[in-house]
Order: structure tokens, then C-alpha cells, then sequence
């Protein structure tokens, strides 16, 4: 078996740099360049999967695949509503921010997000689970879910870019 992690398109400029966990918000289409199609000319896959926001939908569409199942255990991680949304700017403009909750991933992360790490990861291996270990797999996400995947799968400290993927063999 094999997992392809496609990461989705980029969002329009006013989104970049912010907290865009579970919001709903669509991608630049002229953003994707005709090189994203040639991976996918080279690839087949038995089951495509995607994050149900849109901007992961629309990124899969705009390359050509319309036959894809969502399932939103592949949703980015879920902010606390005073961040989604926010620049780290704004946010470290808070009467709660202090500079010493960067020394620690786990501060930060308990600082901004609603979902713990554990309820993350849980989520992302229940759905990693639910894979069948003889298919070939492309799987449309976030930049966050994705390198937790990853790392669940023991691929530790890989990020994607936009429209960036990566192809793991025997990834389950």
C-alpha cells in the first residue's frame, strides 16, 4: 500500500499567515499551476479521501478528481474561537500572551487550540486506521493534519507547502 498527502491549495492572500483551522474558506483557483496535474498523471489511486472543508474539495476538483469521500477526522486542528482567524500578531497582542509560552509546543499549543494534541492525534489515527492496507491512497489535507499523519507515521518533521505531496510506501 501507499498514501499520497496532498496538502491543499493556497488561500487568498488576506487569509495567509493566520490561524485557519476549521474555517471554511475557499482556495485562490488560479493559484494552482498546470505542473500540480502532472503528479496525478502518473499516479492512480483506488480511494481518494479529503478534509470536508471546502478548501481541500475545491483543491481536488481543480486538479480533476471529482470522486473522493470526506470525512472531517482529517480537518485541521481545531483553534479556540478567540484565534481562528487571527495573525500571530494579533494574537500576541492579548493580555494573556506572554513570550515564554513559544518555549514549549505543548504551551502554545494549549494556549491556542481547543482540541488537545491527544484528541488530534486520536482523531487522525482513528481515520488512519479505517485504511486499507492493499490500496493505493490519496489523501487532500490540511498543512498541520498532514505533518501529524506523518509523524504518527514515523516520518517525524515533514511539512508541505501548498499543493505540495508527498508519497509514503507501506505507510500503514
Amino acid at each position: 500500500m501507499a498514501i499520497t498527502f496532498l496538502r491543499h491549495a493556497s488561500l487568498p492572500k488576506r487569509y495567509h499567515k493566520r490561524y485557519n483551522g476549521w474555517r471554511d474558506i475557499p482556495i485562490e483557483p488560479q493559484t494552482i499551476p498546470k505542473e500540480a496535474y502532472f503528479f496525478l498523471e502518473r499516479l492512480s489511486f483506488d480511494e481518494v479521501y479529503s478534509s470536508n472543508l471546502q478548501r481541500c474539495t475545491q483543491t481536488l476538483e481543480r486538479v480533476g478528481i471529482f470522486s473522493y469521500q470526506t470525512d472531517a477526522r482529517l480537518r485541521e486542528i481545531a483553534f479556540k474561537p478567540w484565534v481562528e482567524g487571527r495573525s500571530f500578531e494579533e494574537i500576541s497582542q492579548r493580555i494573556s500572551y506572554h513570550p515564554s509560552l513559544l518555549e514549549s509546543e505543548k504551551r502554545w499549543h494549549r494556549f491556542i487550540c481547543q482540541e488537545s494534541l491527544f484528541q488530534f492525534e486520536k482523531r487522525l489515527n482513528d481515520f488512519l486506521a479505517t485504511l486499507d492496507p492493499t490500496k493505493e491512497i490519496l489523501i487532500c489535507s490540511h498543512g498541520g493534519s498532514i505533518k501529524k499523519m506523518l509523524s504518527l507515521l514515523g516520518y517525524d518533521g515533514i511539512s508541505l507547502d501548498y499543493l505540495e505531496w508527498i508519497r509514503i510506501e507501506n505507510g500503514i
